[in-house]
């Protein structure tokens, strides 16, 4: 554990104190937060993705209980207490409400395990909320983790993957099972390739001399109310588009997902069949859809390969058309995109589901401060930045997934 991990252990045992007297937590979870390198808005396509763990996580610290109520305090105190019985049907607090992340996880494992054993709990995050690093799915995988201990339930880690990415639908956000799988499935110095239907994640070793900027756009990349509503919208227009188009080059045929279609078409055939049967929103999603899916194909080879440049056009092209077909940058994303590539970075995207959070940028280790060196200056200097300048520039590197220890 690093200094750093140290340093917000005490916090949480503190947070601990402060909230439930002077007792001591048993047992620490911990979940990380994850930066998408490529494949983005496809996972609920049911189409590969390529992320990986990062060095920020979710920790939490608890007790078990000998009844069954979770009680949950936060490091941030404007993250008020939340304390709820663990049974089958636990109703939401209102939209946006940080506890419907607890419950969601709960609410999954109840489905599976039946009754649950209670804990008092402490959390404590270094992943930026609302960045579009999956720190809401690292707080659901942790509180998972610390909810099987209390119960002393072992599971499968790709049933637990799956269950979770549906739990997670408990707060409203129809996504796919990327953030879950990459919270618990990450490896230490290797970005994850993640399929679905069934779920399989394959390492591939992120080459040393690789570096990962991520960079804040200080826009929040909420999940409720209107930013919610465009990420819902997102998925029915895939759905819808993909809907024409199988209809018209696999007529006949049971189409059930962008994965079946794209097993048995060729990708620019779809794209032709996709210009003459939709139009306008629907076409530029199917193409979007389509066009990501091979590039996630080519950067998982170009990291095999070591293939820098390779990689970082291919981050340049998803970021365009995420830009431009599915409308989820904007301006402050675009800019922090354009003085990475300035700075000298390979490729620069978007990352996450967008409408604001972060960029990554790849750069060579003899960039990688450069590129540092011009965010600051250029985006970051001129605006009022809250915290510390590292909570939202910082460089990623390849983390291993979650994980659950005694005290």
């Amino acid at each position: 554990m690093t200094a750093f991990d140290t340093q917000r252990l005490a916090e949480a045992q503190t947070a601990f104190r402060r909230a439930f007297g002077n007792t001591r937590p048993t047992h620490l979870a911990r979940a990380p937060g994850r930066v998408n390198l490529i494949g983005e808005h496809v996972d609920y396509a049911g189409l590969p993705v390529l992320p990986m763990a990062i060095q920020r996580d979710v920790m939490i610290v608890f007790r078990i209980r000998p009844d069954a109520t979770a009680r949950f305090a936060n490091c941030i105190e404007s993250f008020a207490l939340r304390s709820f019985d663990l049974r089958p049907s636990m109703p939401p607090y209102p939209n946006g409400d940080w506890g419907n992340y607890l419950k969601a996880a709960a609410q999954g494992l109840t489905s599976r395990h039946g009754t649950l054993t209670g804990i008092d709990a402490a959390v404590c995050s270094s992943v930026p909320v609302a960045a579009g690093l999956s720190s809401s799915s690292a707080l659901v995988i942790a509180t998972a983790l610390a909810l099987l201990t209390a119960r002393d339930v072992t599971t499968d880690v790709s049933e637990l993957m799956e269950l979770m990415a549906r739990a997670e639908r408990y707060v409203g956000t129809e996504g796919g099972g990327m953030d879950q799988a990459i919270a618990l499935g990450g490896r230490r110095g290797c970005a994850i390739r993640i399929d679905f239907d069934p779920m399989r994640l394959t390492p591939i070793n992120v080459p040393p001399h690789w570096r990962f900027v991520v960079a804040h756009s200080l826009v929040p990349a909420a999940k409720s109310g209107a930013a919610r509503a465009a990420y819902n919208r997102r998925r029915g227009e895939c759905e819808e588009a993909i809907a024409a188009v199988a209809k018209r080059v696999r007529a006949g045929e049971r189409i059930d997902s962008y994965a079946e279609l794209l097993e048995g078409t060729d990708s620019e055939r779809l794209l032709r069949e996709s210009e003459r049967v939709l139009s306008g929103t629907l076409r530029g999603r199917f193409r979007h859809v389509v066009s990501e899916a091979s590039r996630v194909v080519k950067a998982e080879a170009a990291m095999a390969r070591g293939d820098l440049e390779q990689f970082g056009q291919l981050m340049n092209a998803s970021h365009k058309s995420l830009r431009d077909d599915y409308e989820v940058s904007c301006k402050e994303l675009d800019q922090l995109v354009e003085i990475a590539l300035r700075a000298g970075a390979c490729g620069a995207r978007l990352t996450g589901a967008g409408f604001g959070g972060c960029i990554v940028a790849l750069t060579g280790a003899d960039r990688a401060e450069g590129v540092l060196g011009l965010l600051a200056d250029e985006f970051y200097a001129k605006r009022e930045v809250p915290g510390d300048l590292s909570d939202h520039l910082f460089m990623a590197k390849p983390s291993d997934g979650a994980s659950v220890r005694a005290l």
